[in-house]
């Protein structure tokens, strides 16, 4: 579980260029001894944060857009339009070599390498859909394949894909199946909190399982143990999602 004070020494780092001990401390109303205690014990300052010579503190994924930093764990990460501006052997060319640059293991004895091009199918279609329906803005959105947060051990934030919008993360999960299973429910789920701290207060997480070969699916399902659920759509439905957070459609 993080605590409010971690999440917000967390957010004074990744929001500014530099901060010291004491400036956190004057920032976020803490005493200095907690803000040192989570500075040197918290997983997340440990893994994503660094002190400079002058004992300034910086977060290496900054919390500001465009999220400078976050592409050094993705496999793929830039702006949805120029994502969109790709071929696709292209494309899939720049996500093996990230793949391979940030420890992403490629073996394809279970057709991992037709996954990212589905996954990247519907995508397409996704953002075709926004652009037909005039959803404004969304070729600036960014959009990054296959997140792999995994430094020292402490955090672990995986992801297939993430699209970032002004105020929103959409994590997907996505599965070449027509079937819900509450094993993959809960991992769709299962990193929603961590990312909470990583992109701060001014964002929404918002958690989805996609299944591709499912049609005219979209549902919330519940999460196993717990009162809670997330939506669950077919990778044809995926603007039904976006339009239900984002509601450009509406009027």
């Amino acid at each position: 579980m993080v605590t409010q004070a971690e999440r917000e020494i967390y957010a004074c780092i990744c929001g500014r260029d530099g901060v010291t001990a004491r400036e956190i401390a004057a920032l976020v109303g803490c005493d200095r001894k907690t803000v040192n205690r989570y500075l040197y014990l918290s997983p997340f300052m440990s893994d994503l944060c660094f002190r400079d010579r002058e004992f300034k503190w910086h977060g290496y994924i900054r919390q500001a857009r465009p999220h400078a930093g976050l592409g050094d764990y993705c496999g793929y990460y830039g702006f949805a339009g120029e994502f969109m501006d790709l071929d696709e052997e292209t494309w899939m060319t720049t996500l093996m070599e990230g793949c391979a640059r940030i420890g992403r293991n490629l073996n394809d004895t279970r057709g991992l390498f037709h996954s990212f091009r589905d996954c990247r199918q519907v995508m397409r279609d996704l953002f075709t859909d926004l652009d037909n329906a005039g959803c404004p803005g969304w070729p600036d959105w960014e959009i990054g394949f296959e997140l792999r947060i995994r430094t020292r051990g402490h955090v672990r934030i995986y992801a297939d894909v993430l699209v970032i919008t002004a105020d929103h993360v959409f994590s997907l999960e996505f599965k070449m199946k027509d079937v819900i299973d509450p094993e993959e429910v809960a991992q769709a789920a299962k990193y929603s909190e961590y990312m909470e701290v990583l992109f701060g207060p001014h964002y929404d997480v918002i958690p989805a399982l996609v299944l591709t070969r499912a049609a005219d699916l979209y549902t919330y399902a519940p999460l196993p143990d717990t009162s809670g659920e997330i939506p669950v759509c077919a990778g044809d439905m995926l603007f039904n999602l976006f339009d239900e957070y984002l509601g450009f459609l509406k009027g």
